[in-house]
């Protein structure tokens, strides 16, 4: 299968920018989970994206900008909701959905009239971009609908010789996804929880619909029932009385802040502060190594369902969807 070259984030990044110039793909580091870059305005680019995720067509990508004055030169006009959130959060957590535009392949977007676009709040990532020159498409960098990436050894893990280069960033800082909003109307949707809370959204343009979830075509990606999943069957329950006294020797444990009573094969806690910025952090790298140490099950207890906590909770939710089904 082989393996990218790897190289630190903090180097020269002229060789990965080429490399997203002429039509490859970089895998690089954000404050949220690692991406996988093409350049968006290459549509022979954005397809190797999805045929190295093995990512479903019609999934839509995000788009990455160096700076938030990238933005009307690529789009045009935007409501004062999206004016508005761009200057307050970006760079950060945040992707806003925008009108397409002509220059962007209809690829990117899965075909929709609309386009999601961000500035990661990650200085590599910015210096990539900018050194490259054009607007960078980037889904997490992981087979689709597995674990996000938050350490560049689970990229070159899941995806090998798919990518030409993977740039080392060490671990993301909130390891979970951006929060996905789309604010061109009169009344701003959540479409997808995420690293930025949606409190402190309504405190910048007031309330806000929260509706993360889709029926028929995703507007947004991360968006489908099930997602985010380990190889390992993940069970949702509601605290560790939930699933007895023993765990049993074939079964992992992802606690919020206090390690469960009996025996069980791995127990990672996300916070033993307690802290949801922590655990979100924590989330996807504690479930890399569950899944990596063989057991046959991953329980895992929800955190508080406040602030960051929400999408720490929606992502658990969506990887338990994946064994398990609603009837």
């Amino acid at each position: 299968m082989g393996s990218p070259r790897v190289l630190p984030a903090d180097g020269d990044l002229g060789e990965a920018a080429d490399v997203l110039r002429t039509g490859g793909l970089v895998a690089f580091p954000t404050e949220t989970v690692y991406g996988l870059g093409a350049n968006a305005l290459d549509a022979r680019a954005a397809a190797r994206i999805f045929e190295a995720k093995r990512r479903p067509s019609f999934d839509p990508l995000i788009t990455h900008l160096a700076d938030a004055a990238d933005l009307a030169p690529l789009v045009g006009p935007v409501s004062p909701a999206v004016a508005a959130l761009a200057a307050r959060f970006w760079p950060g957590p945040l992707t806003l959905i925008v009108d397409r535009p002509e220059r962007i392949p209809p690829i990117v977007t899965s075909g929709l009239d609309s386009m999601a676009v961000r500035v990661p709040d990650h200085e590599h990532a910015r210096r990539l971009i900018a050194a490259a020159g054009v607007p960078v498409a980037a889904p997490s960098a992981n087979r689709f609908g597995q674990l996000s990436p938050t350490r560049a050894e689970h990229v070159v893990r899941g995806l090998g010789a798919a990518v030409d280069v993977v740039l080392d960033g060490g671990p993301s800082r909130c390891g979970i996804e951006s929060t996905i909003v789309d604010a061109r109307g009169d009344h701003p949707v959540v479409l997808r929880l995420g690293a930025l809370p949606v409190e402190e959204l309504e405190k910048a343009i007031g309330p806000v619909t929260v509706r993360p979830g889709s029926s028929g075509q995703p507007v947004a990606p991360g968006t489908l029932a099930a997602h985010y999943a380990p190889r390992t069957p993940l069970r949702l329950v509601h605290g560790a009385e939930s699933v007895g006294a023993d765990g049993g020797a074939g079964r992992g444990y992802l606690a919020f802040r206090d390690r469960p009573a009996g025996h069980w094969a791995a127990v990672e806690v996300l916070s033993a502060a307690g802290d949801l910025t922590e655990a979100a952090a924590r989330l996807f790298d504690a479930l890399h190594r569950l899944d990596a140490v063989g057991v046959t099950e991953i329980v895992a207890e929800p955190v508080p369902d406040a602030g960051v906590g929400r999408a720490v909770n929606d992502r658990l939710r969506r990887a338990a969807a994946t064994w398990h089904p609603a009837p």
